[in-house]
């Protein structure tokens, strides 16, 4: 395990390079929400499939768990995806090395290639005919979130853009991988009291700036533990990746982001989180974003406009999805996601105010 990062003793800005021991699992506190974990995401737009492979790892109870899945447009519940596996509380005790590991109980294997750069992933489920062989090839140095802003806070937090190369098998069909998306990893406590802010626990709903339709009014809410993830590439030239901050948005809808990047002409540079915002419109059959607008304006003014499409969903928890988009942008198509994510019960109320008849 590293002990490189985090470190007291080491003043880590937004700006702090990641270093080769962030490819192994980090000693953390003894706090036992502790969690480390590593995320791939897949895009085969031909076939409106998206796929994720994940881990977290709980070092202080020694358990992890991993998920496997490829979603399409046929279905967005676990029992109607395309594939779907999950094994949760298995046991990983001693010192596992994350630079090469196949994780117990049916798991994937992860090999480093390249510190920080490059990546090998296979997974096989031979009884339901599937599996996942894949290369991932970073195309610029991992990209660390800002310490202290929401939502990872003080966890570090890395997203990378690479090339994924490889073959999924779906039901004994050989489909060719190759796209260009992202990863990601962070370390650190993020679930039970640190899975929203504290500060509302118990408490009224706070909206920071009322009005509006009442649904986007509900959406605002803030403490509620929402959240928002987008991005969209077409290759190593152009694309973006930002947080969304719904809580601090307007009454016109437009909601704020923060952290992430802009990419444009071959050069990522951070987002000014002052000028920078997404507008979405969401199905009242579903709740679920359909269409959205982003404006993206950069630490240096440049600027770019996107407007994406969801494609398919995937819908694990029953509230919000993780949906397949197409975006467009400087006269280019890109490929990416919209992770939506919400509590059950505040995902409830603003769909029963969006499907209100008076």
């Amino acid at each position: 395990m590293s002990t490189l990062t985090p470190n007291e003793n080491v003043n880590i800005t937004r700006d702090t390079p990641f270093v080769p021991a962030d490819d192994q699992y980090h000693t953390l506190s003894d706090n036992p929400l502790n969690l480390e974990t590593n995320w791939w995401s897949i895009n085969i737009p031909e076939r409106k499939i998206g796929i994720w492979v994940h881990s977290a790892y709980y070092p202080n109870t020694q358990k992890l768990r991993w998920r496997v899945f490829a979603w399409d447009d046929r279905g967005a519940d676990p029992a109607r995806l395309a594939y779907y596996r999950i094994a949760d509380g298995v046991d990983m005790a001693g010192t596992p090395d994350l630079r090469d590991i196949v994780f117990p109980e049916g798991g994937y294997s992860l090999k480093m290639v390249d510190p920080l750069m490059a990546y090998r992933v296979e997974y096989a489920d031979p009884a339901a005919d599937f599996a996942l062989e894949f290369d991932f090839t970073a195309c610029h140095p991992p990209h660390r979130f800002t310490p202290g802003e929401p939502p990872a806070m003080f966890n570090p937090h890395l997203d990378q853009l690479g090339r994924y190369t490889g073959t999924l098998t779906l039901r004994g069909e050989r489909i060719p991988i190759d796209c260009w998306s992202v990863r990601d990893r962070t370390w650190g406590p993020r679930e039970g009291a640190h899975a929203s802010s504290q500060k509302y626990a118990g408490k009224p709903a706070k909206i920071l700036h009322p009005g509006g339709p009442k649904w986007r009014e509900i959406e605002r809410e803030r403490g509620r533990g929402r959240i928002q993830y987008i991005f969209g590439h077409t290759d190593d030239q152009t694309g973006f990746l930002s947080f969304v901050r719904p809580q601090d948005g307007d009454a016109h809808g437009r909601s704020p982001l923060n952290m992430g990047w802009l990419l444009k002409d071959g050069r990522f540079t951070r987002l000014d989180k002052t000028q920078s915002w997404m507008k979405s419109w969401r199905s009242p059959d579903t709740g679920w974003s359909e269409h959205m607008d982003v404006l993206l304006v950069d630490e240096e003014g440049r600027s770019m406009e996107a407007e994406g499409f969801t494609v398919s969903h995937m819908c694990e928890h029953g509230a919000g999805s993780n949906a397949l988009m197409r975006w467009e942008y400087d006269g280019k198509t890109g490929w990416g996601e919209d992770q939506d994510g919400w509590k059950v019960d505040h995902f409830n109320r603003m769909l029963t105010a969006l499907r209100a008849f008076g």
